[in-house]
């Protein structure tokens, strides 16, 4: 073979296209059996069977070039081939009823071909070919990517491009078939085989997110049923991998998008609200933002008091998560400097099937409708409650906790805000110790029960067992004592007749005495483990609360005059029991001095005291004119005037 024919056998290699390839080889076989090729021969076929394309498991290739081709060497339309396929779903949205249309062009060859013709030409002469030529060849290409990818690859890198391939091509169908209808019966065959395919294969796991949306957008005009698909991806698969960041970066975006899609009927997404919450316990920094804007469609009448107990545990999740991968035989494989693996101490629940099934509930997949007391539990992964990771899930628990309420709020009935009451007063002392985490935590529940008897002034009516029982068991202390303030202030403020008529003289003396006990005890008694010490804000909340109810019940006014002038006196001495800070000594005397001179007046006390809806709202506060400024004024001069004459 000459040099000339060694030359123009390359230059034909250049140019030939995917569909003259397979005739082109054929060619040089027929050449080879009629005479023996020379060295440059040799050289010149040793490089073009270079950029002969096989199939990622090493098979020829006998249909079309695609991205997921290998060869040694790439023609400069198979590299065209590559960038246009980036750039295909883009060229579709641009050219369809939506975009601004496809520019005109007069190439013919654009209009024949094979679809690598089509999609190299568009790519390098910049210009988009019509488009429904488009969009054949593009649903053609994607057909061909779906089937390459159930091909064993023989490389990690294109097993790897093979999933993203996957994700790229369902995406690119998904837009074929809103484009035009009549793609999607083409697709469908091939998406159900290829959904049972996924979902028995781990790895492919993120090509599962298109396909659900894909049967989301098209299954009630293809009469599909896409519950069963959306169940695995919002159960299944964040229980399973959770550990995955970008996995849950993705899944997450997926239920934000779906919403529009999924419309009233959130009953799936709702019921795996517990697998949801595993992608934040272990992902909390990135992913409470996400959550924050999702929380609103996960809960509803029905979930709402499991919902809230599962972000009260979410530290405590994080925790049972982290001891699961130490427990599973995929520990081995995490690398070394994985930070999970660093703690020694890995609890243990073979033993005892209290524990397991505590365990399993707090990693269950769904909702199981029966809120668990998970106390047991807390104190066996009390080792870990200092991992990195759970103390980062505790940061986010507080912000998650006001989206809730915020949530909650815009639907619950008498009965659901009741029980979320009463569930902040139980699980108030009932938190997995995190540093730092209960005084966080009931921070917001102090501000959300203020709000919820807002919302229900007769709350405190209906649920007086359950505030005299918390009042009475002095555990409201822990966390600095600001769940207990608010319901101190939530008994002064709202049990009144005129805020229900239930309310009996019976009750106000029983709260009465219940904390008249409790400020003795935590104004006596010295700081100690089991009695932290008392803040300021809770003595002058529980003094103004007897006086309140003292004011209403008028033959109580003696016992709390008693009482506040031993107050008084207290905080003046040099010995102020708990009280160590003088500035709070000094705020402490001053509230009692002022209760005790408005006691001397009961009736204006208890127009000050328990102002009526009238009276209380803001123009009396503003306005110097208007009757409880007055009312405070007139108070003040007798008592003035009562001080100056008395002797001595």
């Amino acid at each position: 073979m000459s040099t000339a024919g060694t030359e123009s056998l390359l230059r034909q290699a250049r140019e030939v296209r995917e569909e003259e390839l397979r005739q082109f080889c054929s060619r040089i076989s027929a050449l080879l059996r009629k005479e023996e090729p020379g060295p440059e021969a040799l050289d010149a076929l040793r490089r073009l069977f270079l950029i002969v394309s096989a199939e990622v498991d090493g098979a020829v290739a006998t249909d079309f070039f695609t991205v997921l081709s290998t060869a040694q060497r790439f023609t400069e339309d198979q590299w065209l081939n590559v960038q246009a396929f980036s750039m295909l779903r883009a060229w579709l949205q641009l050219s369809g009823p939506g975009g601004p249309g496809a520019p005109d062009t007069d190439d013919k060859s654009e209009q024949e071909g094979s679809t690598l013709s089509v999609l190299s030409a568009a790519s390098s002469a910049g210009r988009l070919p019509p488009p429904e030529r488009l969009r054949e060849k593009a649903f053609e290409y994607c057909q061909r990517l779906i089937e390459q990818s159930n091909r064993r690859a023989l490389r990690r890198a294109d097993s790897d491009l093979q999933k993203a391939c996957l994700v790229e091509a369902v995406l690119v169908l998904d837009v074929l078939c809103r484009q035009d209808p009549s793609f999607l019966y083409r697709t469908l065959s091939c998406l159900k085989a290829l959904q049972a395919r996924l979902c028995g294969d781990p790895t492919c796991v993120r090509a599962l997110l298109p396909l659900a949306q894909f049967f989301l957008s098209h299954g009630e005009a293809a009469a599909v049923d896409s519950e069963a698909m959306c169940q695995h991806v919002f159960s299944r698969v964040p229980a399973e991998h959770f550990h995955s960041p970008m996995l849950a970066f993705e899944l997450v975006q997926f239920c934000r998008d779906s919403l529009p899609l999924l419309g009233r009927n959130l009953s799936a997404l709702r019921r795996s609200f517990p697998s949801l919450l595993k992608l934040l316990a272990w992902n909390s920094p990135p992913l409470t933002s996400e959550f924050v804007v999702l929380l609103p469609s996960l809960v509803d009448a029905s979930t709402a008091v499991e919902m809230l107990h599962a972000l009260l545990d979410l530290p405590c999740l994080t925790a049972a998560l982290d001891l699961q991968l130490r427990l599973s035989p995929a520990a081995s494989e995490r690398p070394l400097w994985d930070a999970s693996l660093r703690t020694t101490s890995c609890p243990d629940t073979s033993q005892d099937p209290q524990l397991q099934g505590l365990l399993q509930h707090l990693l269950r997949a769904e909702a199981s409708g029966a809120p668990e007391r998970l106390a047991p539990l807390h104190l066996l992964l009390q080792p870990m409650a200092g991992c990195a990771r759970v103390l980062q899930c505790a940061e986010a628990v507080p912000t998650l906790l006001q989206a809730f309420f915020s949530a909650v709020t815009q639907f619950a009935d008498g009965a659901l805000t009741n029980q979320l009451a009463r569930l902040l007063l139980e699980r108030s002392d009932s938190l997995y110790q995190v540093p730092g985490y209960e005084a966080r935590v009931h921070q917001v529940l102090s501000a959300q029960f203020l709000g919820l008897c807002q919302r229900r002034p007769c709350l405190v009516v209906e649920l007086a067992k359950e505030l005299l029982e918390f009042v009475g068991s002095g555990g409201g202390l822990r966390g600095g004592g600001s769940v207990l303030t608010s319901v101190v202030w939530a008994v002064g403020e709202y049990l009144a007749v005129s805020w229900d008529r239930r309310c009996t003289v019976d009750q106000i003396n029983k709260f009465f005495e219940a904390l008249e006990a409790l400020l003795f005890e935590v104004t006596q008694s010295r700081p100690s483990a089991t009695l932290p010490q008392c803040p300021p804000q809770l003595v002058t909340a529980l003094m103004t609360t007897l006086t309140k109810l003292a004011s209403r019940s008028q033959d109580l006014i003696p016992r709390v005059s008693l009482f506040l002038s031993k107050m008084r006196t207290l905080a003046q001495s040099p010995a102020a029991g708990s009280l160590r800070c003088r500035e709070d000594e000094r705020a402490i005397g001053t509230r009692a001095t002022e209760l005790l001179n408005l006691l001397k007046m009961p009736s204006v006390a208890q127009f000050v005291l328990t102002p009526s809806v009238e009276v209380a709202a803001p123009r009396y506060h503003r306005d110097t004119n208007t009757a409880l400024p007055l009312a405070l004024r007139t108070v003040s001069r007798l008592v003035e005037k009562e001080a100056g004459l008395l002797p001595g």
